[in-house]
């Protein structure tokens, strides 16, 4: 009688055992078959938006679209840094930097405002028309009258720079100052371009600077 009892408790036993043993891998296949169920773009998205990285073609949530607005806007900087030969500050205004580069190349026309041909003052007037609907005279030595002066030092983007040729002279140039003393403008002898004020002619000949009011 009680060998059959222990032979007994031995069978009950090797069946716990045993289904204990089934049920182990069986828990292990299950996690398994749930991790690979998911597509490898939502493996990465997930795994991005752990790391702060981000799947810009389809943004996860909020958080995620203003991180991609933040990307793209870099690599319109960027870009831009590139292609204008400036060390950005990734603030500057957009439009104003992609307006100026579509210029450069434009050839030089006295009295022109266009893309056929532009004289310095035309294109001035016409990139702050386009910009800030902002209507500035055709005329440098007039638009020094429609800005206040700032110092060649607090000089920001978008602000004119002012040219003569010696004290007492009139105004005869008028550039729209970018970054590093780098400014763009419509030059007699080469249409838009982009040129340094620390460069000898714009150096000898620089005036002023100013901020349309």
């Amino acid at each position: 009688m009680m060998k059959s009892y222990i032979l007994s408790a031995l069978a009950l036993g090797s069946a716990f055992l045993s289904f204990f043993y089934e049920v182990q891998p069986s828990s292990a296949n299950t996690y398994s078959e749930e991790a690979f169920n998911t597509t490898p773009s939502e493996q990465i998205q997930e795994w991005a938006l752990e790391h702060n990285q981000f799947n810009f073609s389809e943004p996860a949530n909020e958080v995620a679209r203003e991180k991609s607005l933040t990307f793209k806007d870099s690599l319109f900087y960027n870009y831009y840094s590139q292609s204008l030969g400036l060390q950005l500050d990734f603030d500057e205004d957009k439009e104003l930097l992609e307006t100026v580069a579509n210029w450069i190349g434009t050839p030089y026309r006295s009295g022109g405002s266009s893309q056929r041909g532009t004289d310095c003052s035309g294109f001035v007037s016409k990139v702050y028309k386009q910009v800030y609907g902002i209507s500035l005279t055709h005329s440098s030595r007039s638009m020094f009258h429609q800005v206040n002066r700032v110092s060649k030092s607090a000089m920001e983007t978008g602000d004119l720079v002012f040219f003569r040729r010696g004290p007492g002279q009139p105004i005869f140039h008028v550039g729209i100052y970018l970054k590093d003393g780098k400014f763009i403008h419509s030059a007699s002898n080469g249409g838009v371009m982009i040129n340094s004020l620390m460069s000898p002619y714009y150096k000898k000949n620089f005036y002023a600077a100013g901020r349309v009011i």
